[in-house]
């Protein structure tokens, strides 16, 4: 699922990805292919 917008995580990029765990819309630099999660998530911070 895609969003458009800020990222929710560093507030300055685009947001090209929604994170399937947290729905936090989020920029590349901040996703997780393989986990297909947020780096926020990933890390355990929710």
């Amino acid at each position: 699922m895609s969003r458009t917008g800020l990222c929710q995580i560093c507030e300055a990029a685009t947001a090209s990805r929604a994170c399937d765990r947290c729905g936090r819309a989020v920029c590349d630099d901040h996703w997780d292919e393989t986990a297909r999660a947020c780096t926020a998530c990933v890390a355990g911070r929710r």
